[in-house]
């Protein structure tokens, strides 16, 4: 399935940048708010559903032998014309 990439935003922040761009999100999940992307003059609006997919994968990329780049993903996906499902539920994140 071909993917387009509706918004994309990448620059070094601060940890503390980091948690308060999580934390907007987080309330606005928990409000069932939509969510704004918005950076250097592109943005998108979306509108998760209340039981959307959450993937959550921490990477090492770079020679299996040397030094590479770790990353944490944090994923929410749904279908854009899906009726409502159950979540699964099972993570921990400490």
């Amino acid at each position: 399935m071909p993917e387009e990439v509706l918004f994309e935003s990448e620059s070094p922040q601060s940890r503390t940048e980091i948690a308060s761009y999580l934390r907007t999100v987080a309330e606005r999940l928990e409000a069932g708010d939509d969510i704004t992307l918005d950076a250097g003059g592109d943005s998108v609006t979306l509108s998760p559903p209340s039981t959307p997919t959450f993937e959550v994968k921490a990477e090492r990329e770079g020679p299996t032998d040397g030094s590479g780049e770790l990353s944490i993903e944090f994923e929410l996906e749904w279908d854009e014309n899906a009726d409502e499902t159950s979540g699964g539920g099972g993570l921990t994140i400490e």
